[in-house]
């Protein structure tokens, strides 16, 4: 799933924040206005809301299925942009403390609470500078808009219009990588750089950017493409305009990766977790917190992460001699990634192969467990090979109109080098019913456009890992492969609970870092790409497993208090209905369900 939306615009304070929906403040006590009048007056602000967001990052709003703003790719990283975005915040957050919330409707009451949860974060933020690290090696705009290119990712480029609103982006692009790099260098400046490894692993990437010819940019990659039913004129016009942007963009271009190579990479750290940066330790906790949607600190979170691999080490104890072998629990994972026959793949189709059969399974199983289902449809595509080396199997949210299906993107670099143990579990998380089902429903409801387009990565990333243990209610993991797939893949995400903190509040290096990934998975070269997100991304490791805790943990309450009265596709229902919640607010729903019910 892509994350630097999560993290820029939908991050969630501390769940101490946060007022449930049956809690009312004390000052709703005294309503001001009218019910129909508060409801227009909080309609209003969170329109006004959103569509701040979406123009100030409009490339995230295309990533999250809204494509009003493709034409724009924003300037959030211009110092002068980002203070009137935080003005704006302040702002809002007046307005809506004006609005008496108890005159609101049950959903109107959580979309409050959302937001209220959702500018506090946000704010919480502003004192850090995140603006002078505008790139790394998992997100920067060249490379995002270099994989929308093609027209087949989150932006459409199909119609006249479409190839016109990218055409656009590519004029705005060069602007920005000079206000990137004018950042960068003020970062150098205060000792706010990237560490030296995320830099090298960035800097093919860039390298790859400019091109000799307008025609052989990959940003030209639609115009190769243009529509048989285009008129002449606009293909010619089209054509045209797309050589005299790319003619512009490629010194841009060239300046960055000079850059980055000549410059930057000398100035970068040797240090490896957020706390070796000013206020460090303070960003690290805001992090934490937008993340888990949670007051929980980092120590707490290492222990729990620490406590998570022992439970799964043990069943490991279990699982080693079904697969045929009998050494320590704890060496199970090394042993699987050495054994050939796991790794059975010698094409790229032959992997998409097995993710469509699964896709096709999950249809005859899923209907027993969900009754509230997107209409969206999922695709399966492979990643493209730009960003294939440093990406993840992820999904992308359909198109909100509708235009555009949900979609699983599956990473192959090498058929030979991709296990197919993790495969039913990944797909589980990635596409449905994890992301496809989650996000797509959330598009799909009726809701405020911040809700529908937004989301906090406690929710997202933790109802993803819940539903690949569903997987075993299903059957998809009696093969002990794939239960180990399964469990591997738990591990991974308990993992990350030990070492994002361990990097970015405990002081662990990158190298100690890849080593305990290597030696508690098995991974190797993952091990280093892993290691490099948390050290770009602090945090956002952690809402995975903290989330699926919580949603498990209410499963077995609502199952413990309801017994034969417990249906589990209600309780999906109960989860899923409202869209995306803060975990104290998702608490409180399933809390407020189990009264019901009784």
């Amino acid at each position: 799933m892509n994350n630097r939306h999560i993290l820029a615009t939908m991050a969630a304070a501390t769940a101490l924040a946060f007022a449930p929906a049956h809690a009312a403040p004390a000052t709703d006590q005294i309503p001001a206005v009218s019910a129909p009048a508060a409801k227009q007056q909080f309609s209003t602000l969170a329109d006004d809301y959103y569509t701040a967001l979406a123009r100030y990052e409009p490339v995230n709003a295309t990533q999250n299925g809204d494509n009003r703003f493709d034409d724009q790719i924003g300037m959030s990283i211009s110092p002068a942009v980002r203070a009137r975005q935080f003005a704006l915040y302040h702002g809002y957050r007046k307005r809506l403390q004006a609005i008496p919330r108890a005159q609101l409707s049950r959903s109107d009451r959580i979309h409050y609470d959302v937001l209220a949860f959702e500018l506090k974060t946000l704010l919480s933020f502003e004192k850090f500078p995140e603006h002078l690290l505008p790139l790394n090696q998992m997100d920067s705009m060249p490379v995002t808009l270099a994989n929308f290119a093609g027209g087949e990712a989150s932006q459409p480029i199909g119609t006249v219009k479409e190839y016109e609103a990218y055409l656009n982006r590519l004029t705005q692009l060069p602007a920005w990588i000079d206000q990137a790099i004018a950042n960068m260098r003020e970062g150098m400046a205060k000792r706010v750089v990237l560490p030296k490894a995320l830099v090298e692993s960035a800097l093919p990437q860039f390298k790859k950017l400019p091109s000799a010819t307008p025609e052989a940019s990959i940003y030209y990659t639609a115009i190769n493409k243009l529509p048989a039913t285009f008129a002449d004129a606009d293909k010619q016009r089209l054509s045209a305009a797309y050589k005299d942007a790319i003619a512009k963009l490629n010194p841009a271009l060239e300046r960055l990766a000079t850059f980055m190579e000549a410059d930057y990479l000398p100035a970068a750290r040797t240090s490896s977790g957020w706390s070796a940066l000013p206020q460090g330790k303070e960003w690290y906790l805001a992090a934490v917190a937008s993340s888990t949607t949670t007051n929980l600190k980092p120590e707490q979170i290492h222990a729990i992460g620490l406590k998570e691999v022992a439970r799964i080490q043990q069943q490991f104890a279990v699982l080693g001699p079904k697969l045929g072998y009998n050494g320590p629990a704890a060496g199970l994972p090394v042993w699987v990634s050495g054994q050939p026959k796991f790794y059975p793949f010698k094409t790229e189709d032959e992997v998409q192969a097995v993710y469509h059969k699964l896709n096709d399974l999950l249809d005859t199983k899923l209907p027993a467990m969900f009754t509230l289902v997107p209409k969206a449809r999922l695709d399966l595509r492979l990643e493209p090979e730009l960003s294939r080396a440093t990406a993840a199997d992820h999904y992308t949210a359909p198109a909100g109109d509708g235009s555009r299906p949900g979609v699983f993107w599956s990473v192959v670099n090498d058929p030979a080098k991709y296990g197919s143990t993790g495969m039913n579990t990944l797909f589980l998380h990635e596409g449905k019913p994890g992301h496809h089902f989650h996000i797509a429903l959330t598009q799909e409801l009726d809701q405020p456009l911040f809700r529908k387009y937004g989301g906090n990565n406690a929710f997202t990333e933790g109802w993803a890992l819940y539903a690949e243990t569903l997987g075993q209610e299903m059957g998809l993991f009696d093969d002990p492969a794939q239960y180990f797939g399964h469990l591997n893949d738990e591990l991974l995400r308990a993992t990350r609970l030990v070492v994002d903190t361990g990097l970015h509040a405990k002081g662990w290096t990158r190298e100690q870092t890849i080593k305990y990934m290597r030696d508690t998975l098995g991974y190797d070269a993952v091990a280093k790409s892993e290691t490099e997100r948390y050290m770009a991304w602090p945090g956002q490791a952690l809402g995975y497993k903290i989330g699926s805790l919580k949603i498990v943990e209410l499963r077995q309450r609502a199952q413990k208090a309801l017994g034969d009265k417990f249906s589990l596709p209600k309780f999906h229902e109960i989860v899923l209905g409202d869209g995306t919640v803060p975990l104290s607010l998702l608490e409180a729903k399933v809390d407020r369900w189990i009264a019901e019910s009784k």
